[in-house]
């Protein structure tokens, strides 16, 4: 089973949704509507995965380090 993440969407007062996920800090954005704020709240997760990975690998730069997939069950 894949590892699931919690978002959470609220009623923003000016109109549409803010949306974050609890377990990722960072990941979070807005949208007209709940399905666009999905949609934000899935690029969003992305970028944040990815922003960490290219931090990480600038802070190792000519580091010895191993590197191996994780994977993580439910």
């Amino acid at each position: 089973m894949p590892l699931a993440f919690t978002a959470v969407f609220k009623e923003a007062p000016e109109g549409g949704y803010v949306a974050f996920v609890e377990e990722l800090p960072g990941a979070n954005t807005q949208g007209a509507t709940l399905d666009e704020a999905r949609d934000n709240l899935r690029k969003a997760v992305g970028l944040v995965l990815e922003a960490n990975r290219v931090l990480a690998e600038q802070d190792l730069a000519g580091a010895a380090v191993i590197r191996e997939p994780l994977l993580l069950s439910a």
